[in-house]
């Protein structure tokens, strides 16, 4: 950026990890808590905060009401340990914003900020999901990619890079979205296409079902469709798009891996996150 920052980031996974060491090199101050690991020398939270040009939360902010989502530490820390140390009109940013916690903090007179929101965040997080799909399909399956029928549920930025990239293996795709613009583009790329509201028997065709959607658009009713043998790798946001109870219960394996880009690029993740939070402070700035 153009100017040094006074920055925390408070919680995260390795994504928040690799962001601090690249808002560092950037030249920035930066201040971590409850984030460890690599020498990280992470900090109590305290007046401190007040100081901060940036507050950065997590990926997602809460993993349960109010509690940060902070896989990285044995600290627990609430929303309102960080929100009762900062001053009204500061900067708070996280991924995955709740409205509670957008209410939270819009309470105290913050300026609060979604970076994952953003379309070049979300752009730039499917890149890394795509891959990930593609290494976790590749661990999964007693076979190759290349030859394999794959079905891909829905063709938003994960669906539609990770169609490109099984396509590019050699993987059969078939991609079933409900939106007739989203099936016109998937044929233009030359897949084989279907209505999400018609998908039923076809369901046991398929080797790997990859699902995108975060609504439950896999449910007991289709589920008994699918093919014993096949693999379900779920990629959409909690709650996901597949009845665990169910497939548990048909003996179907089925993965569910939101986050990818945390697991398998987090640096390729973290600076996404990096871009994202620069461009809100530009913006407010401009």
């Amino acid at each position: 950026m153009d100017r040094e920052r006074n920055i925390w980031v408070v919680g995260g996974d390795l994504r928040q990890r690799a962001l601090a060491r690249l808002l560092r090199e950037d030249g920035h101050t930066v201040h971590i808590a409850a984030l460890e690991g690599e020498g990280l020398a992470p900090e109590p939270l305290g007046p401190g905060l007040a100081l901060a040009h940036c507050v950065i939360l997590p990926l997602p902010v809460t993993q349960r009401e109010e509690i940060l989502h902070t896989p990285l530490s044995e600290e627990e820390v609430t929303l309102s340990q960080v929100l009762d140390y900062m001053e009204a009109g500061q900067i708070l940013c996280g991924g995955l914003v709740s409205p509670a916690v957008r209410a939270a903090g819009e309470q105290r007179g913050l300026r609060v900020f979604d970076y994952y929101a953003r379309e070049e965040c979300m752009v730039a997080n499917a890149v890394p999901t795509a891959e990930g799909a593609v290494q976790v399909a590749m661990e999964e399956l007693p076979f190759t990619l290349h030859s394999a029928r794959v079905l891909i549920l829905g063709f938003g930025r994960v669906g539609k890079l990770t169609a490109h990239r099984m396509g590019a293996l050699g993987a059969k795709v078939t991609v079933s979205a409900q939106g007739y613009e989203d099936l016109a583009w998937a044929a233009a790329y030359g897949h084989e296409t279907g209505r999400l509201e018609t998908l039923s028997c076809e369901l046991g065709g398929f080797d790997l079902i990859v699902n995108t959607i975060p609504a439950q658009v896999l449910d007991r009713r289709r589920l008994q469709w699918v093919n014993p043998g096949a693999f379900l790798l779920d990629l959409a946001s909690a709650p996901g798009g597949v009845d665990r109870a169910a497939a548990k219960e048909l003996g179907l394996r089925v993965l569910q891996a939101p986050g990818l880009p945390g697991r398998t690029a987090p640096v390729t993740a973290a600076a996404a996150i990096r871009d994202s939070v620069y461009h809100i402070l530009w913006e407010l700035e401009a």
